[in-house]
C-alpha cells in the first residue's frame, strides 16, 4: 500500500523518537515514502515540549514536513479533520485520538512495541 501523506500528532512524533525509529526505513514497508503534513497547533505543541526536553528532531520534522494550519482550538479536532479531508493516516499513539479516527473512518499509524510501524485502516 503507497499513501501519498502522512499527518503527524504531537504523541505519535515523540513515540517515534524516543523508539529510535528511522521514519524513512520505517514507513517505506507501510506507506511509502509520503508527504508528511504537520498542524501548526502540533508544531506548537512539540516547541513547547522541545524547551524542556531537547532531542525531538524538531529540524528534521520541519525540513521534511509541509506545515498546515489548524482552525481548531483541539488539536485532535483538526488532525481528525485534515485525515478526513485528505485520506491520509495520523501518526499517533493516542487511544482518544484513534477511537475517533477509526469511528470517522479514518486510519492511522502507530508505533509499536515492538520499534515498529503499523498501519491500522
Amino acid at each position: 500500500m503507497s499513501l501519498s501523506g502522512l499527518i503527524v500528532d504531537t504523541c505519535g512524533w515523540i513515540a517515534l523518537v524516543d523508539a529510535k525509529i528511522n521514519l524513512d526505513i520505517a514507513l517505506k514497508p507501510i506507506v511509502g515514502q509520503p508527504e508528511l503534513l504537520v498542524t501548526d497547533s502540533v508544531l506548537n505543541e512539540l516547541k513547547k515540549i522541545d524547551e524542556e526536553r531537547k532531542g525531538l528532531l524538531l529540524g528534521l520534522l520541519i525540513s521534511r514536513s509541509r506545515v498546515v494550519s489548524s482552525n481548531y482550538s483541539h488539536t485532535d479536532d483538526g488532525l481528525l479533520r485534515l485525515s478526513g479531508e485528505t485520506g491520509f493516516p495520523v501518526l499517533t499513539v493516542d487511544r482518544d485520538l484513534k477511537r475517533r479516527l477509526v469511528s470517522s473512518g479514518c486510519s492511522y499509524v502507530e508505533v509499536t512495541a515492538g520499534r515498529t510501524l503499523r498501519l491500522v485502516a
